[in-house]
């Protein structure tokens, strides 16, 4: 597992000595948690594939419903976790700070993302 799990209170916090902004994001679903659970995997194994040029070194590891990742997209390392419940998923992130002033639209992204996935 990644190491990332240990904080997710505050809205910045240090990892490996990188000051990160935090992510934090919920959407919630109507799906059965295994087609929710389903669908998220799936859309993480595309993004690499159509993003390609910009991401990277994408790993996750899933732990039943719960995965944690870690990618590289344009030269910046991201990692966080995500969960998905009976109602909703939750997706928590580490961003480095010099990305902390495009939290609000990276959330947004995300946000949207997941609503258009879990339809």
């Amino acid at each position: 597992m990644f190491p990332l799990s240990q904080c997710i209170c505050d809205n910045q916090q240090t990892v490996g000595g990188v000051r990160m902004a935090r992510l934090d994001v919920t959407v919630s679903h109507k799906l059965t948690q295994e087609e929710a659970l389903r669908r998220v995997k799936v859309l993480l194994a595309a993004a690499q594939k159509e993003h390609g040029d910009k991401i990277s070194d994408l790993r996750e590891v899933w732990s039943d419903n719960r995965g944690e990742f870690r990618f590289t997209a344009r030269g910046f390392i991201l990692s966080g976790f995500l969960t998905v419940t009976p109602s909703d998923v939750q997706i928590y992130g580490d961003l480095p700070w010099t990305l902390s002033f495009f939290k609000g639209k990276i959330e947004a992204i995300l946000r949207e993302q997941t609503k258009i996935l879990l339809a």
